[in-house]
């Protein structure tokens, strides 16, 4: 089990980025469906770090008692507490599903926000008790 911390820049180089967070999650222990899910979730929150959170930002990565956690923080802080939307968006537009997507694929998702700066957690229990992700939410 990998029991330290990562951290990289997030910068276009997305494919990279996503290389990165499959190899630590993978040694960690995260396999199948629930890799494929964390890596998602992650590459969303990237993609708004890029999009809407100033346009760079870091994703750490971490494993403790057996839960993955990937935080990916920008440099603005627009983002709340709360903002993760229980309920699939309508649908009308092309955008908004980001957020919402994080929440059916990751078992937690929390936002943390202090003056210019947003931090959003992604966390995956690993091994045990890691039945949940993608088979507890409807997608």
């Amino acid at each position: 089990m990998v029991d330290h911390r990562r951290q990289w820049p997030i910068t276009d180089d997305l494919a990279a980025l996503r290389e990165n967070i499959q190899r630590y999650a993978a040694q960690a222990g995260l396999t199948g469906p629930r890799l494929d899910d964390l890596v998602i979730a992650a590459n969303e929150a990237a993609i708004n770090v890029l999009e809407h959170g100033g346009g760079a930002g870091t994703l750490a990565i971490s494993c403790d008692g057996g839960v993955l956690a990937v935080d990916v923080a920008d440099r603005v802080g627009v983002l709340r507490p709360g903002a993760v939307p229980s309920e699939r968006p309508s649908g009308r537009g092309d955008r908004g599903f980001g957020l919402w997507l994080m929440g059916e694929l990751c078992d937690s998702v929390t936002i943390d926000r202090i003056p210019g700066q947003s931090t959003i957690r992604l966390s995956m229990q690993v091994g045990e008790g890691a039945a949940l992700g993608r088979s507890a939410h409807s997608v």
